[in-house]
Parts: C-alpha cells; structure tokens; sequence
C-alpha cells in the first residue's frame, strides 16, 4: 500500500489525475474502472485538464462504471448522466469504449451477468478509482454480514441514501447496481482518494483496521497495488 497525503483537495485531485494520465501514457490500450460522486468532481476537471494537454490520452481507454443508481439511463440523477457532465462530454473518447450498467434493465441478474462479461472481454481493469462512503462503503458496497463478490443489485442503507440527498439526488432511489468485491479486488491497481475531515475516521478503519465487511473499503488493504490519495484532512487521523 502507497499513501500520499497531499496539502489541500485539489492538489490531492491532481495527483489522483496525474496518476491515471502517467497510466495511459503507457503503450497499450488501458481498461478504467471509474466513480462517481462529489470527491470525483474535482478529479475529473483535472484530468479532462490533463487530456486537453495531451498527457492524458483517453482515446486508447476503455472505461467501465463502479455502480449506477436505478433509475433510467436518461435520468438526470444517474451516473451516466453524471459522467458525461463532469468526464465523457469534455473529452474525445469514443462511446463504443464507455460502458455504463443500466439501472432500469428489465432482469438485474442478465444485465450484471452482462457486464462482467463485457469487462472480461475487455481485458480486466488496469486501474479501479474509487471513493470512500462515511460509512466506509466503496462503489455501493454497504457494510453487512458479507459482501457481494460479483456485479449485482444492492439496498441503499439510511446513511448513504442522505450522502444522495445531499448531493442533491432526489428523490433518493433505494436501490443500486454494483461491482462485487472480488470484481474490484481483481484489478491489478486500485486507486483511493479522500478528502475532507468527515473522511477523516473511516480513511483510518479502514487502513488500519481489520479487514471486515462491516467496513467493505478494509478489503482494498489486502490489495497488492492500492494507492492512496488524502488531503490533509482525510489524512488527520492515520
């Protein structure tokens, strides 16, 4: 595990921006696991920076969504509609590559099923971003008994569905399509970012706490390439 604390939000969304430029600079063609969410906001702006300048070539990319809300596709609180506000309509990417869940699929179970395949067919993620849930949630894999290891649907908790409303999500759909534990765990890099001081006691359960699906974000700590990226808030109590 790599930790870098950086000095305020926005330097930790440029570092978390130059390290997903640094990867698709590479030759090859790289498949991403992208978020959502308030904490990615900045991240994406720095990175649609870095593409306009050449040092983000998402062009050869494929990309693959962590979760979708279930509502339509057109829905204005859906990810994808979040995506192509913050990401996919301020670069040059073509669509054939963007794959999103649908969150209105008549049969849940197919439409999952269908997904893994597609991110089998791509070749696996070479990189997984993700945020973290003031419950200690990642993607919309909430705190119980187990987690789910493959794409399937999932119940919001009380707690992640006011983080929605929050956002401005309303009204705030119940449910969730997500990737399972062991599809992101098979990435073969994660990559954490956190900021703010609400962040602050779940960054430190779960990186220095046990491993617990109590806290599903503990799993990313047995990760052979997990990168960390804090503000100093974030940061305050590691």
């Amino acid at each position: 595990m790599k930790v870098f604390t950086a000095g305020s939000r926005e330097q930790a969304a440029r570092r978390c921006a130059e390290a997903i430029g640094a990867l698709l600079r590479r030759p090859g063609r790289r498949t991403l696991v992208l978020s959502s969410g308030k904490t990615m906001v900045p991240v994406y702006r720095e990175l649609v920076r870095l593409h306009r300048a050449g040092q983000a070539p998402l062009a050869r990319a494929t990309s693959f969504n962590v979760d979708e809300l279930c509502v339509p596709a057109e829905d204005p609180r859906s990810f994808r509609a979040f995506m192509e506000q913050h990401l996919f309509g301020k670069v040059r990417m073509p669509a054939r590559r963007v794959h999103f869940l649908r969150g209105d699929a008549p049969d849940f179970a197919r439409e999952c099923w269908r997904y893994e395949r597609e991110l089998g067919n791509a070749g696996g993620a070479d990189l997984v971003l993700l945020g973290i849930g003031p419950n200690g949630h990642i993607a919309y894999l909430e705190p119980a008994r187990a987690l789910p290891p493959r794409t399937g649907p999932v119940r919001l908790t009380a707690a992640t569905r006011r983080g929605l409303a929050a956002d401005g999500v309303r009204p705030v759909p119940r449910e969730a399509l997500t990737m399972g534990i062991e599809t992101i765990l098979t990435a073969r890099a994660i990559l954490l970012v956190a900021t703010g001081s609400s962040k602050a006691k779940v960054v430190a359960r779960a990186l220095s706490g046990k491993v617990t699906p109590w806290c599903p974000a503990s799993y990313l700590s047995v990760h052979p390439r997990l990168t960390v990226i804090l503000d100093r808030e974030a940061a305050s109590r590691l």
